[in-house]
């Protein structure tokens, strides 16, 4: 049976799509480890295949014109990141038929709070190369020991209580990959096989991605659908579902669980939930981007306000992970001339309309309730408090919120850190911004914040947006959330190296592009982020990447550090 739109189904077809995802979920767990890495291998030969579709399908969703700068924000997340999330899994498998762990060769080290860390990037030479001067962590529980670690990583043992069965996988529809690499989650952290019914926005898409992931439909783990509400309503109460995934809202999350209006409050007084199997989520949040003030190089406020623009402009401003609340220090020397460079680079990037819907109406919204709100070419800079409604509601939109705290140093970094924490809605994604020279002063009291931040992906003089795309770090809200309290939601995705219950992932990248990183001694040969909003070449560079992430060598490598340093 082929895969069809959802709206056209019979009740019997689907109960018959369902079944068959059962069955074929039982086959995959009883496929030996070496023939699951053939099947995904297959699967990144049938991505590269449909690469230059998918980008140019995810670009009409968006509006986006084929051929513009813009082009290279869908093969990143897009086609590329589903490569290196097949590559990364098919390498995970291979260990283990080995007789290893996926975690062979990997390195683990001490982290602040009694941690143990595991070394994401890089794990080889190439990496080394592209992705010089950053590195990434997965951190586990305090307490948690190297033994435990290497032990529990892995997939699923027979016994496991949570695996098999058939996921619902409710899309995201502002980012192409989502989807896709939430079902392959299932599968190889739960052999469990998934029907993916697909946000609207991104229904376009629905041949791509059956012919990119076409090994896997044909196997019998992996349906996609598409259609809106009533489709979904009728997946998550169908019987034949074991666990829903989503990566949405905490509104759409909790009308799953608990119904809207009435039926919620009841429900959740009388602890009733109306979704009677597990559920795993995405929610997002406000991301904070806290800066640590120090002596800026008029080159160094140029740059990170443009990463600070990065970290909300990419997408339109419609990421869960979007950059959101601009923290400063009040009594930053330096604090107007940051401000003047952000405004400057707003009103120098090209304009772009917002494309996910109800952004212009949160956009209108916003304006009203900010009196002194700054129209910067379409862009919203806003001045707020901490407890303005910026805090508390993931805008969507092409909108920067900015707040100042008391105090410097320590002290700064301490109300930065409650500020976010306490303060913020969320616990996805939390970015930090700080010279080398200060975080070495600051010492022992930076390590601290960092530990103290409760997000599920820690960014320091990176965007948390890059966390997304590494396959092997974690994806999802700092733990703790509940079905009850959902939050940033639950669980993880991605999480290469299967490990079980990790706590977050802490990447660090350069201060400053080379060649100013080496100039000041900092060893990193990155020059300008390829993904940086306004980047002269990350058309280039992104295809590039994904011709790399199709068939890895050295002289891949070389064309597309060629095509980064033209950046």
């Amino acid at each position: 049976m082929s895969v069809t739109d959802a709206r056209a189904l019979t009740s019997h077809e689907l109960d018959d799509a369902i079944d068959r995802l059962a069955v074929g979920a039982e086959r995959w767990a009883h496929l030996p480890h070496d023939g699951r890495a053939r099947l995904l291998r297959e699967v990144g030969a049938a991505v590269a295949g449909v690469a230059e579709r998918w980008m140019a399908a995810a670009c009409r969703a968006k509006s986006v014109p084929v051929g513009s700068e813009l082009e290279g924000e869908e093969w990143l997340t897009g086609p590329y990141a589903a490569l290196t999330a097949v590559a990364g899994y098919a390498r995970a498998y291979d260990a283990v038929a080995a007789g290893g762990s996926t975690l062979a060769g990997s390195r683990l080290q001490a982290a602040p709070g009694g941690r143990v860390a595991v070394r994401v990037l890089p794990e080889n030479a190439q990496e080394g190369l592209m992705f010089h001067g950053f590195h990434a962590e997965v951190w586990m529980p305090p307490g948690v020991t190297a033994e435990q670690v290497r032990r529990d990583a892995g997939p699923p043992a027979p016994t496991s209580a949570d695996r098999g069965g058939v996921c619902l996988v409710l899309g995201a529809g502002n980012i192409s990959s989502i989807a896709p690499l939430d079902a392959l989650y299932e599968l190889v952290a739960h052999d469990r096989a998934s029907i993916v019914k697909l946000n609207p926005t991104f229904t376009d898409l629905l041949p791509v991605y059956e012919e990119a992931f076409a090994p896997l439909v044909a196997a019998g783990v992996l349906r996609f659908v598409t259609g809106g509400a009533e489709t979904g309503a009728r997946l998550t109460a169908h019987d034949g579902i074991a666990k829903v995934h989503i990566t949405g809202s905490v509104r759409t999350h909790d009308a799953i669980v608990w119904g809207t209006g009435e039926e919620a409050r009841r429900r959740r007084a009388e602890d009733d939930p109306r979704l009677t199997v597990p559920i795993t989520s995405e929610l997002g949040g406000v991301a904070p981007v806290i800066v640590v003030p120090g002596r800026w190089s008029r080159a160094d406020l140029r740059f990170q306000a443009e990463h600070v623009a990065t970290m909300r402009l990419h997408n339109a401003g419609h990421n869960c992970i979007a950059g959101q609340v601009l923290v400063l220090s009040a009594g930053w020397p330096q604090k107007d001339a940051f401000l003047d460079e952000v405004r400057a680079v707003l009103a120098r990037l090209p304009a772009r309309a917002p494309w996910y819907p109800g952004a212009a109406a949160t956009m209108a919204r916003v304006a009203a309730d900010h009196a002194g709100a700054e129209e910067v070419n379409g862009r919203l800079l806003v001045r707020v408090e901490p407890g303005d409604a910026a805090c508390a509601d993931e805008y969507f939109a092409p909108v920067l919120a900015w707040t100042e705290l008391p105090g410097e140093g320590a002290s700064y970094l301490r109300a930065a850190v409650g500020l976010a924490n306490d303060g913020l809605a969320g616990t996805l994604g939390a970015n930090m911004i700080v010279r080398p020279a200060d975080r070495r002063a600051l010492g022992a009291a930076f390590d601290q914040a960092v530990a103290d931040l409760r997000y599920g992906t820690v960014a320091i003089n990176a965007w948390t947006g890059m966390g997304f795309l590494l396959p092997r770090a974690t994806w999802g809200a700092f733990p703790g959330h509940t079905r009850d309290g959902s939050g940033s939601g639950t669980g993880v995705v991605h999480n290469g190296h299967l490990l079980r219950d990790p706590e977050r992932t802490v990447l660090t990248g350069p201060f400053r592009p080379f060649p100013r990183s080496v100039l000041h001694g900092e060893p990193s040969l990155f020059p300008k982020p390829p993904w940086f909003v306004g980047a002269r070449s990350g058309v280039r560079t992104a295809r590039a990447l994904t011709a790399y992430a199709a068939a890895p060598s050295w002289g891949r490598l070389a064309t597309v550090l060629v095509h980064a340093f033209r950046a």
